[in-house]
């Protein structure tokens, strides 16, 4: 178990306190929310807050892992539907990867991470697992899948997780972090998102 989570309890009111925090930190950030905006947002006293959630970190940490996991169920209810074509999996992928790196809370989580791992190293692992790696895992699962069924070519699954993964950041990803863009126009997203997809399938497609 991390220091984070042994640092979070959970009561009546968790969820409570969860919802109203979200709101905040998608509002102001992380840095702009306030222990007593939250509080107020969520209905409930300062120390029914501090009581679940001892440190602003960790209940920042804690909006942002549920919503990596959120995500990873989305794609894996959109996976399990039906045999989709690979590449409209990957195009649905993709756009969900994008959507959370360039939003404020995935920018936020990420500049958190960076800036207070050192002091706070529970805080990148707890994110780490939650998020990238649950991310990288669900995606293995599907290209094993898409594997068995002949539909690709591979033999390093989480290698080739991962390079898809980087394939979509090209463009914006480093704009979003550094603060120099804040827009991705359609276009330019689907030529990012298409581009990996036929980078992708040139080297893992099934060959007749």
């Amino acid at each position: 178990m991390t220091q984070v989570q042994i640092g979070i309890k959970k009561g009546r009111k968790f969820d409570q306190v969860l919802d109203g925090a979200r709101k905040v930190f998608l509002r102001d950030g992380f840095e702009g929310a306030s222990v007593d905006d939250i509080a107020r947002e969520a209905g409930v006293s300062k120390a029914t807050l501090y009581s679940y959630f001892p440190d602003k970190r960790l209940l920042f940490m804690a909006i942002a892992t549920g919503e990596c996991q959120r995500q990873a169920d989305d794609a894996l209810e959109f996976i399990n539907e039906g045999d989709r074509p690979v590449r409209e999996v990957l195009r649905y992928a993709a756009n969900k990867l994008i959507d959370y790196i360039t939003s404020p809370l995935g920018l936020q989580t990420y500049r958190l991470c960076v800036a207070e791992t050192d002091r706070f190293p529970a805080l990148g692992q707890q994110f780490y697992a939650s998020g990238p790696l649950l991310v990288r895992s669900r995606m293995v699962d599907y290209l094993r899948k898409a594997v068995a069924r002949g539909e690709l070519q591979i033999e390093d699954f989480e290698l080739a997780a991962d390079q898809f993964a980087e394939l979509c950041k090209v463009d914006a990803y480093h704009g979003f972090i550094c603060g120099v863009t804040s827009d991705y126009p359609p276009a330019r997203r689907a030529r990012v998102i298409e581009g990996a997809i036929e980078m992708f399938l040139a080297r893992y497609g099934a060959r007749g």
